[in-house]
């Protein structure tokens, strides 16, 4: 087989690798964590589950659920889901291929602020209503721009800023009623230094704790209806 050049591979497929094949494993170890000890409180074994800016996988092939979507622009995104898990490649801001009040959670972590414009954040909002049973949550986990300031733009596809305040606007006008809005929940990563996975299971169980290292926002929406 004839190599592909890099200059010709999907700029996605080049960040991702760059960013998570490293420390794939140790994402994984992290995310098994937070699904276990932290966002499984929101999301019930007969929930039908999309993970919107899936990346590799790591939250929805971890998440217990009865049925999985992934979304995400990168095709190279599939080779890493389980087959339990239906992969949409596709613009999230457009039209979603499903059908209206299907879904009962959505689900978005360091994602949202990599879309081109808050025109298209506007735009994957109303799919992600249309999409959502009524009572359905959304749930979305970024770097708050008020807490990293210069340091948020580190990362050459970040876009759009935002912090839990905007978001929380942001789903309010999108006809969702805001149950959680944490301005700071998770540091800002923890792919550089890896601490050890004991400390990020201890951390969950300290919220104290959180004001102290969390950069990230967690923001919780309720569809109307």
């Amino acid at each position: 087989m004839e190599a592909v050049d890099k200059s010709e591979r999907d700029p996605l497929e080049l960040i991702y690798n760059r960013r998570f094949s490293a420390i794939a494993e140790y994402r994984q170890n992290v995310w098994k964590i937070l699904c276990g000890d932290f966002f499984s409180k929101y999301i019930k074994p007969t929930d039908t589950v999309l993970d919107l800016g899936c990346g590799w996988g790591e939250f929805i092939n971890t998440i217990d659920a009865k049925k999985k979507f992934a979304m995400d622009l990168n095709p190279e995104a599939a080779d890493h889901l389980d087959s339990s898990v239906t992969f949409l490649q596709q613009d999230c801001s457009a039209n979603w291929g499903l059908e209206s009040n299907s879904l009962d959670v959505v689900f978005s972590s360091n994602f949202l602020e990599h879309l081109p414009s808050k025109a298209h954040l506007r735009e994957t909002f109303k799919q992600i209503q249309r999409c959502l049973k009524p009572g359905g949550k959304v749930i979305c986990l970024g770097p708050n721009i008020r807490f990293l300031r210069g340091r948020y733009w580190d990362f050459f596809d970040h876009y759009v800023a935002l912090s839990e305040l905007s978001l929380k606007e942001l789903m309010e006008i999108s006809g969702f009623k805001c149950e959680e809005c944490v301005p700071r929940f998770l540091p800002y990563t923890m792919s550089d230094r890896q601490p050890p996975l004991l400390f990020l299971k201890l951390y969950l169980k300290m919220p104290l704790a959180w004001p102290l290292f969390g950069k990230q926002f967690l923001v919780v929406g309720k569809k109307s209806g």
